[in-house]
């Protein structure tokens, strides 16, 4: 019987894997009944074109999810618990100047994608234009879409924008690093194979421009590390995404490839 469970099981989980995913707020439910909203309804009827008796995969954002059935009546699904999963990875904020236009939509995506825990905005000496009231609304939607698709069981967390200064007064993760364009700082994935993975850390990332030497400077005061996030220049909105993957990478969250490995993939060279 085990021989023929087990593959089961993996189908079973394969099926789950493949499924669309549904972002769900709590008031959602009665019981065992998931109330669709308007666009959840439009997006799952309309565009996949789901019928009743079709499945996916409802989240809270929180790590929790359930097997949703379609009803037949339109606007209501079934819901079976299925175990709650985490993703694993550190617990890595990014603090990020907001850069000009629309960078920060992307930003937003593609950490989400990454595995960013939680996001900050920030507007520091330089930063060129002051956050819409209805971006940080937006920037949650974004965040819910990117975590629909890229199967990750919860929501990063979006911080309301402050000021440098002001974030420097919060209560900071105990690990603290700021990204710097020039000087002699240790290269960030050296620092961060060298630092425990178990430990909250925030990377903070600059404007245009950089950081002021005064940002600089309260930075230090405030427990901040100097790295490096390599040789080049990078753009506002490409060195969040660069100090993020460097940080998982040596954290140990994306696992490199042992010695055999890769003498097997050089054909033993």
């Amino acid at each position: 019987m085990a021989s023929i469970s087990e593959p089961m099981q993996r189908l079973g989980d394969f099926l789950r894997q493949a499924m669309q995913r549904i972002i769900i707020h709590p008031d959602q439910i009665q019981g065992h009944h998931l109330t669709l909203l308007a666009d959840q309804q439009h997006y799952l009827y309309r565009v996949l074109r789901l019928a009743t008796g079709d499945r996916f995969i409802a989240l809270d954002g929180q790590g929790q999810r359930w097997m949703a059935t379609l009803a037949e009546k339109a606007g209501l699904a079934h819901l079976d618990p299925l175990e709650a999963v985490s993703m694993g990875l550190p617990n890595v904020t990014l603090a990020i100047a907001i850069p000009k236009g629309s960078g920060f939509d992307d930003i937003v995506r593609q950490t989400t994608e990454l595995g960013v825990a939680c996001l900050q905005p920030l507007v520091t000496q330089r930063t060129l234009h002051q956050p819409n009231p209805k971006k940080p609304e937006r920037w949650q939607r974004i965040a819910a879409e990117a975590t629909e698709q890229c199967e990750r069981p919860n929501l990063p967390q979006i911080q309301p924008t402050v000021t440098w200064a002001d974030y420097l007064r919060q209560d900071l993760p105990p690990q603290r690093w700021i990204g710097l364009a020039r000087g002699d700082a240790l290269p960030l994935l050296t620092v961060a194979q060298a630092a425990d993975p178990t430990l909250d850390t925030v990377i903070a990332t600059g404007p245009e421009g950089g950081w002021t030497e005064t940002e600089i400077a309260a930075a230090l005061a405030a427990g901040f590390q100097p790295v490096s996030l390599g040789p080049t220049i990078l753009r506002a909105v490409t060195a969040p995404l660069v100090a993020l993957t460097l940080a998982l990478a040596g954290l140990g969250a994306i696992p490199s490839i042992n010695p055999e490995l890769r003498q097997s993939i050089n054909g033993g060279r």
